[in-house]
């Protein structure tokens, strides 16, 4: 279906389009289209009172202590939607991201209206999504309204191509540079334990990463490593590095053979040159990136995540820190369970051994919020101390091993509240 004749971004009036008490669903992180969300928070007031759903969140576009009429949901609090969580603004929607999509084909998620950004399609091809290939197509085919900002400075890429069943109602004319997630610091204790992570990954694996400063170093630390497949969630700028030194080649997984597999480019303009009009890398759904049946048959597969703390058995909360919503559900447990699957799979949970400068352990006799992963799909646990592998021992096994891997001076702590455990 042809996109509308485009209008300036200026000439936007949202009030025509968007009703008191409606949903407006935003394509998250680096596919915010910041023309039309900006212009959402700026006449919000003249709206009245509209939910807004959104995922990552990188730009500052919704400031905690503005737009008093917008309230906001979504599946997690990441990066700038925990600023909104912590303000109480925020309230998660605690689900699957393999889920998130049949969420609004099936009604359990209102999209009244959907602000996407779209590539133009070159030579003639369809407009791409570019940034990401998420739940924001299931959204818009449920919509009243789709708007959409056509940014020449977006990355056309394949797998992300606009479907044929969406309809575009607005579209906004506006080239500028897409919102980035700039590279995370990575010190000495992510190198630490980088470095323990990568002696565990397997020459050929194909990997899953996440988003931070952990998956960042350890994706640095791989730079030995030889013919790796990539399939996750998202690709950042550090995977561009290893793709291009040939160290991820794709060569040998057995479906979508030298190609890597994304949902969305989360980096910044080098990721987003790389991923332009280049077959080699496909972007898909969560049907498939995070998809068991899709995982489950990727020999090697290692799933590579973090967390805010693990306890003594394994369990992992990756959410909540002190009471506030800072994180996701997200993929970890469709990659967790998935990588438990696979032929010779792996699901790797790597963090520091404490926070708050030392003085607070991250391996805790009981989690302080949700349980994100429970303890039954518990397998490899590393920090900067060491590794402990959980999959099929016993709880008082395993509190010895986590005890192992806490920082030296909070082990003896733990083993005095791991005796129930330690005496069963």
């Amino acid at each position: 279906m042809p996109l509308p004749a485009p209008i300036s971004a200026s000439a936007l009036d949202l009030k025509g389009l968007i009703r008191p008490g409606d949903t407006v669903v935003i394509g998250q992180g680096t596919g915010e289209p910041t023309a039309l969300t900006e212009a959402l928070a700026a006449q919000a007031g003249d709206i009245g009172p509209v939910r807004v759903f959104l995922g990552a969140l990188f730009s500052r576009t919704f400031a905690p202590d503005a737009a008093p009429n917008l309230s906001f949901t979504g599946y997690g609090g990441i990066q700038q939607a925990g600023a909104l969580a912590r303000a109480g603004r925020l309230d998660p929607v605690t689900t699957h991201y393999s889920q998130l999509p049949g969420l609004f084909d099936n009604d359990f998620q209102r999209a009244d209206v959907v602000m996407m950004q779209l590539s133009p399609g070159p030579d003639g091809r369809a407009p791409s999504l570019g940034m990401i290939s998420d739940y924001l197509a299931a959204a818009a085919r449920k919509a009243r309204v789709v708007i959409a900002q056509l940014n020449g400075l977006a990355p056309w890429t394949f797998g992300a191509e606009l479907p044929a069943d969406v309809r575009i109602d607005v579209c906004v004319r506006d080239d500028r540079e897409p919102v980035i997630l700039a590279p995370a610091k990575v010190g000495p204790t992510e190198e630490a334990i980088a470095a323990h992570v990568a002696g565990l990954v397997p020459d050929g694996a194909v990997i899953e990463i996440g988003i931070g400063a952990m998956p960042d170093a350890i994706l640095s630390a791989l730079k030995g490593h030889r013919d790796l497949g990539f399939h996750s969630g998202m690709i950042s700028d550090r995977t561009v590095d290893l793709i291009e030194a040939g160290v991820i080649t794709n060569a040998l997984k057995p479906c979508d053979t030298g190609t890597s597999i994304a949902g969305c480019l989360f980096g910044g303009r080098r990721l987003f040159d790389f991923a332009h009009d280049n077959p080699a890398l496909q972007m898909r759904t969560p049907d498939y990136t995070h998809g068991f049946a899709a995982l489950a048959r990727l020999p090697k597969f290692t799933a590579l995540n973090s967390a805010v703390e693990v306890d003594l058995t394994g369990q992992v909360n990756a959410e909540v820190v002190g009471g506030a919503y800072v994180g996701a559900i997200g993929g970890q447990v469709d990659f967790v369970r998935g990588a438990m699957a696979a032929p010779g799979g792996r699901s790797i949970i790597a963090l520091p051994a404490t926070a708050k400068g030392g003085a607070v352990s991250r391996i805790v006799p009981a989690l302080s919020g949700p349980v994100t992963t429970a303890r039954g799909d518990a397998d490899t646990f590393v920090t900067e101390f060491g590794v402990a592998e959980l999959r099929g021992q016993s709880l008082a096994e395993r509190a010895r091993r986590m005890i192992a891997i806490a920082h030296p001076d909070l082990r003896d702590g733990l083993t005095r509240a791991a005796q129930p455990l330690l005496q069963g």
